[in-house]
């Protein structure tokens, strides 16, 4: 399997607060719009093998890339909720860059040598991978350009609508929108999926800078209720309950040791990104809920 075909069965619900995934390096003073091709692996660890032991053979992925000066980027993040796995993100303009990607990848003779005994080793730890492809949705995204680089958490939210009910969804989503556009300082990203999830699928990032901002996406519930009204939030559970087949939301931290971020998000915050050896990882909860997204 491709590096960059492992997937996620992210999360979702509709988050104050959000932002944009991996994007292309820019300038990080002008943060970029979200890319749109997304490709997220999901790695499935087995019971006592996360942590320090994933990191390790994970790095040899990076250092591959690393020696070949690959171009193309990724974002790695841990779930702090759920089963316990990881995350790749990797962003593209088409899907036609990507295929471009995944074909350079095969015919570099040293990389995908060094990729495959990157496998051999971190296959030991895995119970399960598999993969997922989505598409950048703006119309149901709010405010998405967001400085990633500075960023520390995810929040992932996955909704699956009812078959025949896409129209109870859209309309949902422009009451959310239209409320939310009055909440300041919200924005969120918002991906559907294309291959490897059900159809009518829809993926919402939040990133967060630090968990404080969760406290803060609380508060501004009653916010967004007041931009409703009360005929509001009772027209927008109706549509809910009639459109929305199952919904779920887990929260992510990034993980610089597992990612290969580009020079640019270095640049931008380089004690994180190019953290010292030996130097603690981001805190993670004791204890995490038991099933996943």
């Amino acid at each position: 399997m491709n590096r960059f075909a492992r997937s996620v069965l992210a999360v979702f619900v509709l988050l104050p607060v959000g932002g944009s995934v991996i994007a292309a390096a820019q300038d990080m003073s002008n943060p970029p719009m979200p890319p749109k091709v997304l490709v997220i692996g999901r790695e499935y660890t087995k019971p006592g093998k996360s942590g320090a032991a994933h990191e390790k053979t994970e790095s040899a992925f990076v250092q591959a890339m690393k020696r070949a000066k690959w171009p193309t980027h990724y974002l790695a993040v841990e779930s702090l909720s759920g089963k316990s796995r990881a995350l790749f993100l990797t962003g593209y303009d088409s899907f036609d860059a990507w295929e471009k990607d995944v074909s350079a990848q095969q015919k570099n003779a040293t990389l995908s040598a060094d990729l495959t005994r990157a496998w051999a080793g971190d296959g030991e730890l895995l119970s399960a991978t598999d993969g997922g492809v989505f598409r950048f949705n703006a119309d149901y995204s709010l405010r998405p350009a967001v400085d990633i680089p500075h960023m520390r958490y995810f929040e992932i939210g996955r909704y699956q609508v009812k078959p025949g009910h896409d129209k109870e969804w859209d309309d949902g989503m422009k009451m959310v929108l239209a409320a939310y556009e009055k909440v300041p300082g919200t924005h969120w990203a918002c991906y559907s999926s294309v291959y490897g999830n059900p159809d009518a699928t829809y993926i919402f990032f939040t990133p967060l800078k630090s968990a404080s901002e969760i406290d803060k996406e609380m508060g501004q519930g009653k916010d967004f209720e007041a931009a409703m009204g009360a005929e509001g939030m009772k027209r927008l559970g109706e549509l809910s309950a009639a459109s929305i087949q199952e919904s779920q939301t887990n929260l992510f931290v990034f993980n610089p040791r597992m990612s290969y971020p580009s020079d640019e998000w270095v640049k931008a915050d380089p004690d994180f990104w190019s953290p010292k050896a030996g130097a603690a990882p981001t805190k993670k909860p004791a204890a995490k809920p038991a099933d996943s997204q």
